[in-house]
């Protein structure tokens, strides 16, 4: 008889989970609270639009080529995976625009308008090394402080981390001109840090991005949940929706399966795809969990949250890419505001999706899907009630500043998630992102 399973949470990583569990020889169910599958990969649709409501970049296709090959299957079968070029296009309040691109010589170019080849080069050098330096490591386990890391590479390569500097003091030592500065600082952001706090070595995100590629997926990011769904079923995982789990079952301080809907379910092993903190406030009995929570809490704070606005709009903005941003005048005010303050920044950084000007089933003929995201504090950091009408005013205030003039009398169809929402949809700590 095989041994069971309970995956609890089918978000991407719980539906890999029981992907490699199914391909061990287990009997693996999962039990999502929500009606679909994706967790916070996830998608909406209305009046011809269609938008993908979470991330928007694929890097490191390799990861999800590796986890249908662990289970003898071909990705290729499942998704058509597409690089973008150029990869950002990034806005300034003076005019300034820099596109950001994988092509190192047309990269070059762009730099050289502004700020020094050899710089840049520098720059490209240092993250590749921080990105070579954590392979075996940071990608390969899980990793909590400096004793875990000392497992894993001598003091030599600790060293070569950049230990005494920030995301940002680490470009700073490379590159003379703001703009750029600002721009690599920002990619930080897809771990949710501020780039003024946050260890140097995280600027391996600036190789991971330019140096490895940014990719999409034809029909949308969420193909990506579908085809691990598809793959699931031909596994034969067992996956029931709308079944929030109240409970982990213990006996003996070992998981024995869950509660769901006021059912038990026997397991072997109980895997939670729910973030740790939430796992031990809500679903697990014990005291000592509670106790953990709160050390954990103690010692990570929660990543950022954001304001999404899905706008449909009745027109085609040309100068606009796949993925841009638009930059604050004050980068050092607007994270002071997200992470010290615990209010929404005044001048925030807005990233606008616009997944249409790579796949027109996207949106109708002559028209855009805009996938808006600011960032902006966790509710475990926010101080008061935020209006989020009225900051909804300050985005689109900003972006018709900037270019997408017309932007309010164009919009078609509207959607928002809010931090709130994004806790109560997907139970993240403090509803970051």
């Amino acid at each position: 008889m095989k041994k069971r399973a309970i995956v609890i949470g089918a978000g991407l990583a719980g539906m890999s989970a029981a992907i490699r569990l199914a391909g061990d020889g287990y009997a693996v169910t999962m039990l999502e609270k929500n009606a679909n599958v994706g967790g916070k990969l996830n998608q909406r649709s209305g009046k011809g639009f269609t938008f993908d409501t979470g991330p928007s970049i694929l890097t490191m296709p390799w990861v999800l080529e590796q986890l249908f090959s662990s289970v003898h299957r071909n990705l290729d079968d499942y998704l058509e995976i597409e690089r973008i070029e150029p990869q950002w296009r990034t806005f300034f309040e003076d005019g300034t625009k820099i596109d950001v691109k994988g092509d190192l010589p047309g990269m070059l170019e762009e730099v050289e308008q502004i700020s020094s080849r050899a710089d840049f080069v520098e720059l490209f050098r240092y993250s590749k090394q921080m990105y070579d330096l954590c392979l075996d490591s940071f990608y390969k386990y899980s990793l909590e402080d400096l004793k875990d890391l000392k497992k894993y590479h001598t003091m030599s390569d600790l060293l070569k981390m950049d230990p005494m500097n920030t995301v940002a003091t680490g470009t700073k030592k490379h590159l003379n001109d703001p703009y750029l500065e600002q721009l690599f600082n920002y990619m930080v952001m897809y771990v949710g840090s501020n780039p003024y706090q946050a260890p140097a070595v995280f600027n391996q995100m600036i190789y991971v991005q330019m140096g490895l590629g940014i990719y999409y997926v034809k029909g949308g990011m969420y193909q990506i949940a579908r085809a691990m769904k598809r793959l699931l079923d031909e596994l034969r995982v067992t996956v029931h929706l709308n079944s929030p789990v109240e409970q982990i079952v213990l006996e003996n301080k070992k998981a024995v399966g869950v509660l769901s809907n006021g059912t038990f379910h026997a397991a072997d092993i109980v895997v939670s795809n729910l973030e740790v903190i939430p796992t031990y406030e809500r679903i697990v009995p014990e005291k000592k969990a509670r106790k953990r929570a709160k050390k954990l809490q103690a010692s990570f704070a929660p990543s950022v949250s954001g304001l999404v606005l899905l706008l449909g709009v009745n027109r085609e903005y040309s100068g606009l890419a796949h993925h841009n941003f638009f930059f604050s005048e004050n980068p050092e005010r607007e994270f002071a505001q997200m992470f010290k303050e615990g209010t929404p920044p005044e001048d925030p950084t807005i990233y606008v999706g616009v997944s249409s000007k790579s796949d027109a089933s996207q949106a109708p003929d002559g028209k855009d899907n805009l996938f808006v995201l600011t960032h902006v504090p966790p509710l475990t950091l926010q101080k008061g009630e935020v209006d989020w009408d009225a900051y909804r005013e300050v985005v689109l205030d900003k972006l018709e500043r900037m270019g997408l003039y017309g932007l309010r009398e164009s919009i078609e169809f509207e959607y928002r998630f809010t931090p709130e929402d994004l806790k109560d949809l997907y139970g993240p700590n403090g509803g970051s992102i």
